[in-house]
């Protein structure tokens, strides 16, 4: 079988991020999913959102982006980054739990999305159920919700 990649990466385990490593038997009904090399290179938090991946080397072949303008703005889209960029950290870490440096990077935005879900409570009310326990009373189904924001401002 002629591998496209075998022109790229003659010597196995040495093929750049965006071409992965693909043994040169592998069968074709077999999907493959690229492995990632340690410490990528990562996209900043908005650019991971709208490529649907934090590590530009997993943005093939699809090259799933959003259309259509700019990733949305404000509180609840600083939230969906930072959720979606701990997520993508953290499929990472379960395939290479001793890169040290990408999990200092997951603490960092550990932290930053719990700031940032405390600030936006304080601002707005609970993001979830269990959330309104913190308040003097239940507030889950008060209005606006969070997508509502726009139409109350």
């Amino acid at each position: 079988m002629n591998n496209e990649n075998t022109k790229f990466c003659p010597i196995p385990n040495t093929c750049p991020d965006n071409y992965g490593n693909l043994p040169s038997c592998a069968g074709l009904a077999v999907p493959y999913v690229p492995f990632q090399q340690n410490n990528p290179e990562k996209y900043s938090q908005s650019d991971a959102l709208r490529n649907g991946t934090l590590f530009p080397s997993l943005n093939l072949p699809f090259h799933l982006k959003m259309t259509g303008g700019a990733v949305p703005e404000g509180p609840t889209a600083e939230l969906q980054a930072l959720d979606f960029v701990l997520t993508e950290l953290g499929h990472y870490m379960d395939t290479h739990p001793e890169d040290k440096e990408t999990f200092a990077m997951f603490q960092q935005y550990a932290a930053m999305c719990k700031a940032a879900k405390a600030d936006y409570q304080a601002a707005y009310g609970p993001l979830t159920r269990p959330a309104t326990a913190q308040h003097a009373t239940y507030s889950w189904l008060s209005d606006p919700w969070p997508w509502n924001y726009d139409e109350v401002n």
